[in-house]
């Protein structure tokens, strides 16, 4: 545990990780000031396409939570790198939010919501705002063998009433009709702890990943090399380890237990 007091840079998952809904778990105002006292840094890494930046600073300045738009790593980050690097010349049809299509069309992508426009890529998020249409929309173009992405692989949201169904569920629906998978981009791909560690300088050792999901964030830190907090706050419970294969290098019932270890 000794190894816990060494970390400066949390990577930290937050639905289910920080809160739940609007309800910010026991001990987290602690715990992120006490990272901030040692000198350390955390960031917010995200898997949820449905929102963009400065939804979620709306919505830790409720929480009581500091942050700034340069302390959040989402998902869309990472599709924004991939489609300018891979497919520059194509035009992705988004089946997501309103706020996904408007912040990747900031970003100066070529994309569209409309089949008359012709495009040639599909690209699935977290759809909060899906219509029957667009599940249409999207086998129409699987059929014809465009290139599939999707933002994250997560089956679900967590919610105050449970979970409600996530881009990995969408996914699954359109593989029932089409036979067609999805490449994956966020978390479990390494990608986000990657640009973090460029972002803020710090060294691999010197960072830790914390989150609630075994097979999206625990295995992002796993497979980005660094060690990695599994938190039984949110979806996941101690029997994933065996289902997944991955074994975290800590496991907590929530980041409250955490404060003394970072502490020490």
């Amino acid at each position: 545990m000794h190894k816990l007091a060494e970390k400066r840079l949390f990577l930290l998952d937050m639905d289910g990780t920080l809160y739940i809904d609007d309800t910010l778990f026991p001990g987290v105002s602690e715990f992120l000031s006490s990272i901030r006292e040692k000198g350390g840094r955390y960031l917010f890494l995200t898997n949820n396409s449905s929102r963009g930046i400065d939804a979620y600073l709306e919505k830790m300045a409720r929480l009581g939570i500091p942050a700034r738009p340069e302390d959040f790593l989402t998902s869309v980050d990472v599709t924004i790198d991939t489609l300018r690097a891979e497919y520059p010349s194509h035009r992705a049809y988004v089946l997501g939010t309103r706020s996904l299509f408007d912040q990747l069309k900031a970003a100066g992508l070529n994309v569209t919501c409309r089949m008359e426009e012709e495009p040639d890529l599909l690209l699935c998020g977290f759809d909060t705002e899906l219509r029957y249409q667009k599940l249409v929309d999207a086998c129409i173009l699987l059929g014809r063998g465009v290139p599939y992405l999707a933002t994250n692989p997560d089956w679900v949201c967590p919610t105050s009433f449970g979970y409600e169904p996530d881009c990995g569920s969408i996914c699954e629906m359109l593989w029932h009709a089409t036979g067609c998978h999805p490449r994956f981009l966020g978390k479990p791909k390494p990608d986000m702890v990657f640009s973090a560690l460029r972002r803020t300088g710090f060294a691999p050792e010197e960072a830790v990943l914390i989150g609630d999901r075994l097979y999206t964030d625990i295995a992002c830190g796993y497979n980005a090399g660094i060690d990695t907090v599994f938190v039984l706050s949110g979806e996941g419970v101690e029997t994933d380890i065996e289902r997944y294969g991955i074994q975290p290098s800590w496991i907590f019932p929530s980041v409250r237990e955490l404060l003394p270890y970072i502490q020490a």
